[in-house]
């Protein structure tokens, strides 16, 4: 069982049913990310979010059910998690000197 906060980097992929362009789509991912109150980073290629593993993995899922409600007719999704058996892992601990 991890009990440590996990971070996630997530990068969907939509393919459009429509004209839409797809970034209209990831953006619609990353509100479902934003709303679930976690800490997120949105970064060029990926948004990072950090919580426990269920809600990270809760984050997981609603960005892709965004993706489809927005229009998407499949969505790749590229996931990253770092865990710790030791220590929470967290946004600032890694990128936090450079801001």
């Amino acid at each position: 069982m991890i009990e440590h906060q996990v971070n996630a980097a997530i990068q969907v992929l939509p393919t459009p049913g429509d004209s839409t362009h797809p970034y209209v789509i990831v953006d619609k991912a990353i509100e479902a990310i934003a709303s679930t109150g976690l800490p997120y980073k949105v970064c060029p290629f990926e948004t990072v979010v950090e919580g426990t593993y269920d809600e990270v993995m809760d984050a997981i899922r609603l960005a892709q059910e965004a993706c489809y409600l927005a229009g998407a007719e499949s969505v790749i999704t590229n996931v990253k998690i770092q865990t710790s058996a030791k220590e929470d892992v967290t946004i600032e601990s890694k990128v936090g000197k450079y801001e």
